[in-house]
């Protein structure tokens, strides 16, 4: 049987349109869309497939759209009979892999990212933080020119050799820009989120999110988890709640992920969800391996043909 790895989209991934040509042609995908808004009490899915951008860019709202997605398809993959090897989310999408393992019902992780998205907003009210995508510079090189800079910014997201992301006060990230250039930085963007994820900024919320996930109900995952902050399976519950946690103000080690799963003899990566961001990392990271995303019809289509033709 083939290795297949999932992988689930995190912030930034999020687009009107997301999961329009599943919901427009699969009843079943519409029921759960439907069911989500009325779980959440909120539009949901009608911000998803309409807009307008900024209400999807708004944490609060990601989210559980990027989950309600990234889940949704998931659910159609296992219905093919389909069942990875091991699963893996950037950042959010560790709460869609949690789902595609057993460890949380689509239901209670859509409550769970509701209210983190909720806190992570009320942590910056007045939008003054962001992250920013720093390319063609290593973490060691970056982390002197914050030093230097004495900035209030932190590296929070190692994504692939030549990509590495920041997080922390807007102003610092631009007032870092000149410098990281001058070290060789190709680019540097911002990125499409409203907050400093993954810096100690997000500890506030991390101590009030404790509370939330230790009433939440979860189980012992079936296939293997990888969590972000130690680039390494999970297995009890008691752990997966203490990753879930420390990830809010943690790195994710999206890169050393990868490279653990390809040292495991993995036959295909596949992300699960909006847009190719994974695919595109996992491609810089080793460019050998075989990649699907699924983010349409047509694209899920593609991958079940590769795996019932036998991954050839």
């Amino acid at each position: 049987m083939k290795k297949i790895v999932f992988m689930f989209p995190g912030q930034g991934s999020q687009a009107v349109g997301m999961g329009q040509s599943f919901y427009h042609s699969n009843d079943e995908i519409k029921q759960i869309f439907t069911e989500a808004d009325d779980l959440l009490d909120l539009p949901l899915s009608d911000i998803m497939l309409n807009g307008p951008q900024e209400a999807l860019t708004a944490t609060d709202i990601a989210q559980p759209a990027l989950v309600l997605l990234s889940s949704a398809i998931d659910q159609l993959l296992k219905a093919e009979g389909i069942k990875p090897h091991a699963v893996l989310g950037h950042s959010l999408g560790e709460y869609s892999a949690l789902v595609s393992s057993g460890v949380l019902s689509r239901n209670d992780a859509l409550r769970l990212v509701r209210t983190r998205g909720q806190l992570m907003k009320d942590a910056d009210p007045e939008g003054k933080g962001g992250m920013a995508a720093v390319l063609g510079l290593d973490e060691t090189t970056i982390q002197s020119v914050i030093d230097e800079d004495k900035k209030q910014v932190e590296v929070a997201n190692l994504n692939c050799p030549g990509q590495i992301v920041i997080s922390g006060v807007k102003a610092d990230i631009d007032a870092l820009i000149a410098p990281l250039k001058a070290k060789g930085a190709k680019r540097v963007l911002p990125l499409d989120v409203s907050g400093p994820f993954h810096s100690s900024f997000m500890r506030p919320v991390a101590t009030a999110f404790k509370k939330v996930l230790d009433d939440a109900t979860f189980h012992t995952p079936g296939p293997t988890v990888y969590a972000n902050v130690t680039a390494a399976p999970i297995q009890s519950v008691s752990a997966i709640k203490q990753r879930l946690e420390e990830q809010l103000y943690h790195k994710v080690r999206f890169e050393e992920s990868i490279t653990a799963l390809i040292d495991e003899g993995v036959d295909a990566f596949v992300e699960v969800g909006n847009k190719k961001v994974l695919s595109g990392l996992v491609k810089k990271i080793n460019r050998r391996q075989t990649i699907f995303a699924i983010e349409d019809t047509e694209s899920f289509t593609t991958f079940i043909d590769w795996y019932r033709e036998g991954g050839e």
